[in-house]
């Protein structure tokens, strides 16, 4: 059933995905405000596909801090990032910059104010994407860093790429960690029905040492991990 159920799945959301880029795409062109909504559809529409068809549900556990924040998410499977609109209010997310090259998807995704990281372009590029994010901020939207820099097998702690640190003490924002175990049930190919957790945990001050946040950090986005 489960072969059958993420068959289901994959019909239903890459089907839809196809219907709602197009619509980003006319968004882009036409009416760019409208292009959030869209993005938010598309991650609601996810969500839907999920829940009816391979029978996996969400839970959210803790609350969101209120404000600019730096959200820093466990990344185990690519259910966080798609999950990120209809979750959070407009989040500009941080992302590898080979996503980008997507046809479609990666217009899209720096329209709605996706940074791409690119991790072989030393100091320029790292002063360029904070000055992008402190635009954002600016603008009162979270934003949304995964600190591991890729996914991580659930039961593996990963140790955060320095990137973190550097625009924890750049940006001054506090630093909200997020717990997710999305990895035994959203797998690359055979979805597995259950229960996603996603668990907000309390803000983490700006200011302090690299080695005290990248500890706290750790603690907390591993705070579903199951070795």
């Amino acid at each position: 059933m489960n072969l059958v159920r993420s068959a289901l799945f994959y019909i239903g959301f890459y089907g839809g995905t196809v219907v709602l880029v197009a619509a980003a795409m006319l968004a882009i062109a036409m009416a760019p405000q409208h292009l959030p909504r869209v993005v938010n559809a598309w991650s609601r529409w996810h969500r839907a596909c999920l829940r009816h068809l391979a029978r996996i549900d969400v839970r959210e556990e803790g609350e969101r801090f209120a404000g600019p924040a730096l959200y820093a998410f466990r990344h185990e499977s690519f259910f966080e990032a798609i999950d990120l609109p209809a979750r959070l209010d407009h989040p500009a997310v941080f992302a590898k910059r080979e996503l980008f090259a997507t046809p479609g998807w990666g217009r899209v995704a720096r329209a709605y104010g996706a940074v791409p990281v690119d991790r072989s372009g030393g100091a320029k590029a790292l002063r360029a994407m904070i000055g992008e994010a402190r635009a954002y901020a600016a603008q009162g939207r979270p934003l949304v860093i995964f600190p591991e820099g890729t996914r991580v097998p659930h039961g593996v702690r990963a140790p955060l790429q320095s990137g973190f640190a550097a625009l924890y003490k750049a940006l001054g924002l506090p630093v909200v960690p997020v717990a997710v175990d999305s990895g035994p049930l959203y797998q690359r190919r055979i979805k597995r029905p259950g229960t996603i957790i996603m668990r907000f945990g309390a803000p983490i001050e700006p200011g302090l040492p690299r080695a005290e946040i990248e500890a706290r950090v750790m603690e907390a986005i591993n705070a579903l991990h199951r070795g």
